[in-house]
């Protein structure tokens, strides 16, 4: 857990293009993926 608080923190401090290059790494077209993940956030 600790590791992935790290990674966000990270994420968050950078700039906003190396944000935006690691979605497009994992969701090239930009899929609002809230539907697909709301139940996995809830438990």
């Amino acid at each position: 857990m600790g590791d992935a608080i790290t990674r966000e923190k990270q994420i968050k401090t950078g700039p906003r293009e190396a944000k935006n290059t690691l979605i497009r790494s994992t969701n090239p077209t930009w899929k609002y993926l809230f539907e697909e993940t709301k139940n996995i956030m809830t438990k």
